[in-house]
């Protein structure tokens, strides 16, 4: 899996979902906390894995802790 410049390419707000997601929150949990729609935390996950080449949450969660995003 990529660099550093992968990262580059997410929204602050995408990097902040990433981290949620990589700490174990929920969709429901992130929406709370942010002040956002299940729905758009969801598109956000979708925008992260697409943007990383990634195909799960967990993998998500992996790539972050790799990159100390946690």
């Amino acid at each position: 899996v990529g660099g550093d410049t992968e990262l580059d390419e997410l929204t602050p707000r995408e990097r902040e979902v990433l981290q949620l997601i990589a700490r174990g929150y929920m969709y429901k949990e992130i929406a709370a906390r942010l002040h956002l729609s299940v729905k758009t935390v969801e598109s956000h996950v979708s925008s992260v894995l697409r943007k990383l080449q990634l195909s799960t949450r967990h993998e998500l969660a992996r790539w972050a802790t790799q990159h100390r995003l946690v």
